[in-house]
């Protein structure tokens, strides 16, 4: 009778009687390549090693595509904020008016895309219950709070003071002609003051009028911070790629915020009043450059670079690097005496920040999806602190094993 069980055998050849001599073959198994013994074959394929069971050593971080909006609209509306701030003391109403208003808009894009993030809107304001200095997600919704605090009433103001302004022949129309014949009178060089808005309007814009100073002071200290924290958020994460960026995506992100709001000013400003646009988006971008050129170069020598160099994020990085190269040229070039070029040159440095968001968003997550990016990094720092006499990171053997301690607990070489 036959076991069910030898169905699923291999067929064995037929056996080979002993011969009449002494000799016999020495024993081995079927680990090693010899054709000796009983000629066992494997049950299980060779496998080389990638990690624990073929699986990811980091969990990919669970973010979507609101993130990196999040991150492009947050860097948009900081630097608009600062050209704002400097187009308000410098007296400068064209660019003034269209930062101010771009920056509210971009914060409330970017608090939109961070509510859908966090799946309810309740979340965001119990993020506000605590701070937390030592959480960058913590310290980042405060810091946000705060640029939107000032940016938001500035938006606010510029779109009343865009509205017409009916009833000519009201009491406050009368005031607001006698303070422009005054500005008028004492040479005043800020220009002269519009009518005053009668109705609930005219007073929440006399109210807007009031926090003006305080607000955009507040815009320009908090857009420094809002346009570097993400960062710091992204470098705090064990993502491979994002952790090794620590020292260098900083830079990267003030320089991609800086050239996305002067290239954005500088589509819907005229030419005559986007000279602050057109220099720090040459600044920025120049930083951009510089810091993401120094950052391929870290993260190639860590290892880790791989995943910025290929595939969809590969593709982002080098659109971005001639799109910011394309808009530097345009602008030193040829902004400042046509409108088209000015307008060409803000779409290519607003599309390279998108790209560079986005290219570093989705390297960080590629390198959390291969092992190979978690483990050689720790293996190298692990052989940088060779010889320390400690018996994790002290010396190897010969064969390049770790000693095993002997029993008076320090390690024994064994060649």
């Amino acid at each position: 009778m036959t076991n069910p069980l030898d169905s699923y055998r291999d067929p064995e050849g037929p056996r080979r009687r002993r011969g009449g001599g002494d000799k016999r073959r020495r024993p081995t198994d079927w680990l090693n390549d010899r054709r000796e013994g009983r000629g066992e074959r494997a049950l299980v394929p060779d496998v080389e090693f990638d990690s624990y069971y073929g699986h990811n050593v980091v969990k990919p971080v669970p973010w979507e595509a609101p993130i990196p909006i999040y991150l492009f609209t947050g860097g948009l509306a900081a630097g608009s904020q600062l050209l704002a701030a400097g187009a308000y003391v410098t007296g400068n109403a064209p660019l003034r008016r269209v930062t101010r208003l771009t920056s509210g808009v971009a914060t409330a894009v970017s608090g939109a895309a961070l509510v859908v993030d966090l799946g309810r809107p309740e979340r965001f304001y119990n993020m506000l219950r605590v701070a937390k200095l030592s959480s960058p997600m913590s310290v980042g919704t405060w810091i946000f709070s705060a640029f939107a605090g000032g940016a938001v009433p500035l938006a606010g103001l510029e779109a009343l003071r865009l509205l017409p302004r009916k009833n000519s022949g009201s009491l406050a129309s009368l005031v607001g002609r006698a303070e422009n014949a005054v500005a008028q009178v004492g040479g005043v060089r800020r220009g002269a003051v519009a009518p005053r808005r009668a109705g609930v309007l005219g007073f929440v814009e006399e109210a807007l009028d009031l926090v003006e100073a305080p607000s955009a002071a507040l815009g320009a200290l908090a857009a420094g911070p809002l346009a570097t924290y993400t960062a710091v958020l992204l470098s705090n994460t064990a993502t491979p790629t994002w952790a090794e960026s620590h020292h260098h995506l900083p830079f990267v992100f003030a320089g991609s915020a800086s050239a996305a709001a002067s290239g954005n000013a500088m589509v819907w400003t005229p030419v005559a009043h986007a000279g602050p646009a057109r220099a720090l988006a040459l600044i920025g971008s120049s930083v951009d450059l510089v810091a993401l050129n120094r950052l391929e170069k870290h993260l190639d020598a860590h290892g880790v670079g791989e995943p910025l160099h290929h595939g969809t994020a590969g593709r982002l990085n080098k659109a971005s690097l001639a799109l910011n190269v394309a808009g530097s040229v345009g602008t030193a070039l040829f902004a400042r005496r046509s409108r088209v070029a000015s307008v060409l040159s803000g779409a290519c440095f607003v599309a390279g920040s998108v790209c560079t968001r986005f290219a570093v968003f989705e390297a960080g997550m590629e390198s959390a999806k291969d092992p190979k990016y978690t483990m050689a990094p720790q293996r190298r720092r692990l052989d940088e602190r060779g010889g320390t006499g400690n018996i994790t990171t002290g010396p190897r053997t010969a064969d390049g094993r770790r000693p095993l301690p002997g029993p008076d607990g320090h390690p024994v070489l064994r060649d």
